[in-house]
């Protein structure tokens, strides 16, 4: 069986790629931060693979230093990292966010200062080398979670909490379940944006080709309401497969540079949090992933969102990291592990049978990279035909060999 290659068309605002580092610039001197000669200034960075990542830390850093200050680099990732400070540094060193790049040295702890919780039910946790500088800039993408849907999902509210609060804030609003998410998880950030040192938030937004669409720079009384205006427009602008009943996914590659839960549950239609409703759309059968990203340092967060994955990929698997971010989730089912098939091909096989069907070309297949890429994939004859006459896809002539 053979499938066909198709692009799939989005709108595609985009900053002009030339102008980026100006762009980081002029937002950040427009918000108006002042700082004093020599202040220590942290920059928050998380352990998300975000469009032009390094380009935006190294200018942040470099309009620190011209307003005075002297830039450092923490991580801000939760448990991400294996949970340790020297695993937390090679997560942003991977993502080309280096101290001989940004020129701004990275101090990594797990350290952190708790602050003051007044009514809240949760501790707050602040990173203690990120609390102890004179101020602090958090940089991050703004997106639609994977857990939970709300008017605050996954940006710098989040950063606040579960990055900057390391390891020990990820455990104490994870021990809530998605109720930690939903409702403690804002509550909380609102709390260390009044009584940490936060001066900024670099909001970003991309589009449906993962790059930069938009930049923000938001001081600490914009920043939710900021942030809710930004998710407004990713959900509007957010790509996705172009049916949503399918036999059989095929993802190349899954990873936590792609998702917090490896694949974007947004896009396959699962959530799998106990007593969270599963989403209506789309519906898929049988999903199948080849391998893990070398960005995940061997962290299968989430892999229990497929029925089969290959034994290239479960031989990537560091089981330590994957339970310690399992059990920090609370989110178990997610953590199970899929069937292993020995290639591809023995996964494809499996997942036809489970899904009765006998004649491969009659099956509704679909081949993508990744979640974050949907502009280019590869369908079955049975998707081809579902798919004749649509004004946003183009076929073209590639074919690749499947059964």
């Amino acid at each position: 069986m053979k499938l066909l290659k198709i692009k799939q068309h989005f709108e595609r605002d985009q900053i002009n790629d030339e102008q980026l580092e100006s762009l980081v610039r002029e937002r950040i001197i427009q918000s108006g931060i002042t700082l004093k000669a020599g202040a220590t200034v942290a920059i928050a960075v998380g352990s998300r693979g975000i469009a032009n990542l390094q380009r935006i830390v190294k200018a942040t850093a470099q309009t620190v230093k011209e307003l005075g200050g002297e830039p450092f680099i923490v991580p801000a990732m939760g448990s991400h990292g294996g949970a340790t400070a020297e695993g937390q540094q090679e997560v942003l060193e991977t993502y080309g966010v280096t101290e001989a790049y940004t020129s701004a040295p990275i101090r990594s702890s797990m350290e952190v200062v708790e602050l003051p919780q007044d009514d809240l039910d949760n501790k707050v946790y602040m990173d203690a080398q990120a609390y102890q500088a004179e101020a602090t800039i958090i940089i991050n993408r703004v997106k639609l979670h994977t857990d939970f849907h709300g008017p605050v999902e996954s940006g710098l509210m989040k950063m606040c909490v579960i990055g900057l609060g390391k390891h020990t804030q990820a455990l104490e609003i994870h021990s809530y379940g998605v109720r930690g998410l939903k409702e403690l998880m804002p509550m909380t950030a609102r709390q260390i944006l009044q009584h940490g040192n936060i001066i900024l938030g670099i909001a970003l937004a991309e589009n449906a080709y993962d790059e930069t669409a938009i930049i923000r720079a938001l001081r600490p009384s914009e920043i939710e309401s900021g942030e809710m205006a930004l998710l407004e427009w990713v959900r509007g602008h957010m790509p996705q497969l172009p049916i949503d009943r399918l036999d059989v996914l095929i993802v190349d590659e899954f990873g936590k540079d792609i998702s917090g839960s490896g694949m974007d549950t947004n896009i396959i239609g699962r959530i799998k949090i106990r007593g969270e409703q599963e989403p209506n759309s789309p519906k898929i059968r049988n999903i199948i992933v080849l391998d893990l990203t070398d960005a995940s340092h061997g962290n299968a967060v989430g892999m229990g969102l497929a029925d089969l994955v290959t034994r290239k990929f479960y031989e990537k698997i560091d089981f330590k990291a994957t339970y310690e971010n399992t059990l920090t989730s609370n989110f178990l089912e997610r953590g199970k592990l899929p069937i292993v098939a020995e290639n591809e091909q023995l996964a494809l096989q499996y997942a036809l049978r489970n899904c009765g069907i006998k004649d491969p070309a009659a099956a509704k297949i679909i081949k993508i990279k990744n979640t974050l890429t949907l502009d280019e994939m590869w369908v079955s004859p049975a998707v081809m035909a579902e798919l004749e006459g649509r004004q946003n896809i183009e076929m073209t002539h590639d074919m690749l060999e499947l059964l």
